[in-house]
C-alpha cells in the first residue's frame, strides 16, 4: 500500500469506493479515501455486489471506540475481513477471537512470558539476527529488504516457541498466504483455496508439534501454553493450536512490514534520516513513527453486539464494522500533519498494535525488535537508496511490501560489524514468492 500524502480526496465517490478490495492495497492508494471517509462519513457503510456489506470506521476517537467496547462491539465472530459473513471457527478459543473474561484469563498469562522484562535477554540474538538481515549491504551490494524482513521476526519468534529451524521459511510463506491470499507471489491455486490450504497446513502442521512435545520439558511458548490454565483448567489442544497460529501470524505481520515502510521513509525523507543519524537517541520515537506510518495491521474486524450508535450513527445488532487503522493513525484531528514523516513526532498516540483489550500482546517483543534492528541501521548506514521498483502486498489486512531492493552507503563504523555478519552467518533471507 502506497504511503503517500493523498490528493485530490473531494472527487473521491464514496458510493463506488471498494475497500475489500486486496488489489486497491497493492496497486491503488487508500488514502484519499480515508480522508474522504474521515471528513465526509466517518462511519460509512459499504454493500458489495454479494449482497455482504461492513460499516467502514476511520476517525481516530471512532476506532478506538469500537477496538476499547467489547460489550457493544464482539471479537469472538471474527477480527479479519476476510471472514466476513461467516463465523469464526475459532471464536471463543483463540484470544484474538475471544471478548472476556475468556480473552482476559488467555491474555494475563501470556502478557508475563511476553513482557519486556521477559524478553530483554533475547537482545543480543535480535541484534546478531538484525546484523545478518543487513550484511547483504557490505562491499556495496543490493538487499531486497522486504525478503529479509520476512525471514527476521520469524529466527527470533521461531525460536521462542521452540520451532525446528527448517521449518522457519515455509512457516513464512504460509503465514503470508493467509494474509494474503490474493496476491499472485503467494497464491497457490484460487484465492479461497490459497486461503483454506494455508489454514490447514498451518493448524495440522501446529497440531502435529504439540502432540509430540510435553509440558514439563519445554523452556519455551509452546509448553508455556500446554502448561497454561484457563478458569482453572488446562488449555484444549484446538486452543493451543489456534493460539499458537495467532501468535506467530501477529509477529510475522507488523515487524517485518514496520521495517520496510520504515526504511522506505527513511530513502523518501532523506532529512529525516540524517536528523535520526546525527541523534540516535531519537530511535525509540523513530520506531514509534514508524509503526504510525506505515501501520502494518491495516484493519480489525467487529460485530455490534446489538442495536447501537457509533458516530452518530445507527448500528444494528450484527452488522459488522471495520476499524481501519492505517486512517486512524492519519487522523488530522490527533496527529499534527499526519502525512509528514517525523521521527521526534510527540506525542505519537498511534494505534498501529492496536487499542483496549485486544491490544498486541507481542507488542513488546515488536518495539525489542525494531529498536534493536534501527540501532544497527543507524550504526552502520549512512543512507539508503532505492534500487528497483517496490511492490507492495494484494492484502486488506496487512499494508505490507513484499519487494524492496535498498543499496546503502555505510558508515566506516558499521561496516566491519556487518562483514562480519556476512562471513560468519550468512545473509538472513527467506523468499517471499
Amino acid at each position: 500500500m502506497r504511503l503517500s500524502v493523498p490528493s485530490g480526496q473531494e472527487s473521491v465517490d464514496l458510493a463506488t469506493v471498494d475497500l475489500f478490495d486486496p488489489g486497491l492495497y497493492a496497486s491503488g492508494d487508500p488514502h484519499p479515501i480515508w480522508t474522504a471517509m474521515r471528513e465526509r462519513s466517518p462511519v460509512h457503510r459499504q454493500t458489495m455486489p454479494d449482497g455482504r456489506s461492513f460499516w467502514s470506521v476511520t476517525t481516530y476517537d471512532e476506532v478506538n471506540e469500537v477496538l476499547r467496547d467489547h460489550t457493544r462491539f464482539t471479537s469472538q465472530r471474527g477480527t479479519l475481513l476476510s471472514i466476513l459473513g461467516g463465523t469464526d471457527p475459532a471464536g471463543g478459543k483463540m484470544m484474538a477471537a475471544s471478548d472476556p473474561p475468556v480473552h482476559t484469563a488467555m491474555r494475563e498469562p501470556l502478557m508475563k512470558v511476553l513482557s519486556h522484562r521477559s524478553l530483554k535477554g533475547r537482545m543480543p540474538e535480535i541484534r546478531r539476527l538484525a546484523r545478518r538481515m543487513l550484511a547483504p549491504l557490505a562491499g556495496g551490494g543490493e538487499l531486497d529488504l522486504a525478503a529479509a524482513g520476512a525471514g527476521f521476526p520469524m529466527a527470533f519468534t521461531g525460536a521462542l516457541m521452540g520451532l525446528p529451524e527448517p521449518d522457519w521459511p515455509r512457516l513464512t510463506r504460509l503465514t503470508t498466504m493467509a494474509i494474503a491470499a490474493d496476491d499472485p507471489s503467494f497464491r497457490e491455486g484460487s484465492s479461497r483455496g490459497t486461503l483454506v490450504a494455508a489454514h490447514h497446513e498451518l493448524f495440522d502442521y501446529f497440531a502435529r508439534h504439540v502432540r509430540a512435545v510435553t509440558a514439563d520439558d519445554r523452556d519455551d511458548l509452546v509448553g508455556f501454553l500446554l502448561r497454561m490454565e484457563v478458569s482453572g483448567r488446562p488449555l484444549e489442544l484446538d486452543e493451543i493450536v489456534y493460539n499458537c497460529y495467532s501468535l506467530l501470524l501477529g509477529a510475522n505481520v507488523t515487524t517485518p512490514h514496520a521495517i520496510a515502510g520504515t526504511v522506505l521513509a527513511f530513502a523518501e525523507n532523506p532529512g529525516e534520516y540524517r536528523r535520526l543519524t546525527a541523534d540516535p537517541a531519537l530511535v525509540p520515537s523513530a520506531v514509534e513513527e514508524g509503526l504510525r506510518w506505515s501501520s502494518p495491521a491495516n484493519h480489525f474486524l467487529r460485530h455490534a453486539v446489538h442495536d447501537t450508535v457509533l458516530g452518530g450513527t445507527p448500528i444494528a445488532e450484527g452488522e459488522a464494522l471495520v476499524a481501519w487503522l492505517g486512517s486512524a493513525n492519519r487522523d488530522e484531528r490527533i496527529f499534527e500533519d499526519p502525512f509528514r514523516f517525523d521521527v521526534g513526532r510527540t506525542p505519537n498516540r498511534h494505534v498501529a498494535f492496536g487499542f483496549g483489550p485486544h491490544y498486541c500482546v507481542g507488542a513488546p517483543l515488536a518495539r525489542i525488535a525494531l529498536r534493536v534492528f534501527f540501532e544497527e541501521v543507524v550504526a552502520g548506514v549512512a543512507e539508503f537508496r532505492i534500487a528497483g521498483p517496490v511492490e507492495h502486498l494484494a492484502s486488506n489486512f496487512v499494508a505490507g511490501i513484499k519487494r524492496l531492493p535498498v543499496t546503502a552507503d555505510l558508515r566506516e563504523s558499521g561496516a566491519g560489524d556487518l562483514a562480519d555478519a556476512l562471513s560468519t552467518g550468512g545473509p538472513l533471507t527467506f523468499p517471499t514468492s
